[in-house]
């Protein structure tokens, strides 16, 4: 079964983020860089959950690194996020178990392998 190392970019407050498979990055200690959070994944064999580009640049760049997960939705809020989680989150979970790279967007799902 997939980990998920999730982004500080990321809300916390999502409830089912909330067990053993999910690693918060705000959890890692303070002002952790991106190329760390890379290695983090990678030694610890976790997908990264972020709505950052740069990590999604580098999966495109590299033969081998942790899967990732990115959402290019722009700003909803706490709730409206929530929802919109709830109904794809075991979607991406599937997918991103057959995918190196899954984009997330409003009206779409974009896999990359």
């Amino acid at each position: 079964m997939a980990r998920y190392l999730i982004d500080a970019n990321l809300p916390k407050y999502i409830s089912f983020w909330h067990n053993d498979d999910c690693v918060f990055v705000v959890d890692l200690g303070k002002a952790v860089s991106d190329p760390s959070i890379w290695d983090y994944a990678l030694k610890h064999e976790l997908m990264i959950v972020t709505k950052v580009a740069d990590f999604t640049d580098r999966v495109l760049l590299s033969a081998a690194g942790p899967r990732v997960i990115q959402f290019r939705i722009g700003n909803m809020r706490l709730r409206e996020f929530h929802r919109f989680l709830d109904r794809i989150w075991d979607s991406l979970r599937k997918l991103s178990e057959q995918y190196r790279l899954v984009l997330v967007h409003e009206d779409r799902i974009e896999c990359v392998s």
